[in-house]
């Protein structure tokens, strides 16, 4: 894809799942693809997945909910491919369900942090660069959580909610600078944050509430971010663009 090859991308949560997807596929695209998260060996394999498939990719560590590591990231992610024109924040935590008044405060608290203060830590950052560097895109990955209630996962439905609210803020204030904020809110997708569900009820969900019948791929979650980080959605921002096999249609 023309508009994104030979620049900067960085992706974080990109060692496994949707993040690793997304940071596969614009490597594919020709894009130069910093791919961070905590997970090192499996954020090191999506690197060396990118090279062997003739793209350019390097690894840098970062916390997200930790605002130093976040600078830092940006600052070595513009040293190593130059400004950074797309942004994807995808690192994330699913939690443990349990009832409003028995959430435990630390549970809270670390949802919060990574789910939504890092996903500003990112902008704040991001967009920081962007203006001294002529705008750039950036998506946000919310969830179908980010939407509507989740029944025992009040903190992980805050968390996206949050960031949807930052996603259409943002494009909001940087229109008009070239600068365009879009956000993805996946459904039932094939990820790790589902391995923390009880036994039978991602079938069940699956079967009674997605029209298709089946899970996402993340690979299908990452073509859809493709497109808004690419000039073919140029008049797009402030979205929030569901891929959930059609469940909020239902």
């Amino acid at each position: 894809m023309k508009s994104i090859k030979d620049k900067c991308a960085v992706v974080t949560g990109a060692a496994i799942g949707i993040g690793r997807a997304i940071a596969l596929l614009l490597g594919e695209n020709g894009a130069k693809v910093i791919v961070s998260d905590i997970n090192e060996e499996g954020a090191k394999k999506t690197v060396q997945d990118i090279i062997n498939a003739g793209g350019t990719a390097s690894y840098i560590p970062c916390d997200v909910s930790k605002k130093e590591q976040v600078k830092e990231l940006m600052v070595q992610a513009i040293a190593t491919y130059g400004p950074i024109k797309m942004a994807v924040n995808n690192a994330g935590i699913g939690g443990v369900l349990s009832p409003t008044h028995e959430i435990k405060f630390e549970n809270w608290d670390r949802m919060i942090a990574i789910n939504l203060s890092g996903v500003f830590y990112c902008m704040k950052e991001e967009i920081s660069a962007m203006l001294h560097h002529g705008g750039g895109n950036i998506v946000n990955i919310s969830s179908l959580a980010g939407l509507g209630g989740v029944p025992g996962g009040s903190p992980y439905a805050a968390a996206k909610h949050g960031v949807i609210g930052l996603t259409r803020s943002a494009a909001m204030e940087y229109a008009k600078l070239n600068i365009r904020v879009n956000a993805v809110c996946p459904g039932w997708t094939e990820t790790a944050i589902l391995d923390g569900i009880k036994d039978g009820m991602v079938a069940t969900s699956v079967e009674r509430y997605v029209p298709m019948g089946r899970l996402g791929r993340p690979e299908e979650v990452a073509e859809t971010v493709l497109w808004l980080l690419s000039d073919k959605s140029s008049f797009t921002s402030g979205h929030c663009l569901t891929v959930d096999g059609g469940m909020k249609s239902s």
